[in-house]
């Protein structure tokens, strides 16, 4: 079953927004306009305190900024940092544009998956790493290059990913 399809079934139902998310929400409201236009905002706030946006926290959402459940599952399946199934601790987003490629991006890719057991879309068995591609992370003269979270990482070897790895491993 699609998320679409769980969203328009009867039997997936909203959970209630904590009171921290509808803070923050709130707040995103009056800096717009148009209150459906806090919908993007709103996914990334439920996803910044559950880790991913599920279909029951979609509808939430959608109830209560009263924005179809399926307008918002476009904005999340658009957009795409924004996670409709969950996730490890540690996103690793590995840059795949072509200054990467070329600078040799599919070898630091099988070096993460030989090094986590993992490959694009898979979270590693500890739940600490998810490998996912983004196609630029605009930082071209440094390629390879990837982010974990926040943090971008450049110039990547064998050598830098053990260091990475390790270092989020001990967060």
């Amino acid at each position: 079953m699609t998320s679409s399809e769980l969203i328009a079934s009867s039997t997936t139902r909203a959970r209630k927004l904590s009171a921290e998310e509808i803070n923050e929400i709130e707040h995103e409201i009056t800096l717009y306009a148009d209150k459906k236009a806090v919908g993007l905002e709103a996914l990334k706030i439920v996803q910044k305190h559950q880790g991913w946006v599920s279909d029951e926290s979609l509808l939430a959402i959608s109830k209560y900024l009263d924005i179809p459940g399926s307008d918002l599952e476009g904005v999340a399946t658009f957009f795409n940092l924004v996670f409709r199934r969950p996730v490890g601790k540690n996103v690793i987003l590995l840059c795949n544009s072509v200054s990467c490629w070329i600078m040799g991006c599919d070898e630091i890719k099988d070096y993460i998956k030989e090094r986590l057991a993992i490959d694009f879309g898979e979270t590693s068995k500890d739940g600490e790493f998810t490998l996912l591609p983004v196609p630029c992370l605009g930082d071209c003269d440094r390629a390879p290059s990837m982010m974990v979270g926040e943090n971008l990482h450049r110039n990547l070897t064998r050598d830098k990913i053990d260091e990475i790895i390790q270092q989020y491993r001990n967060l």
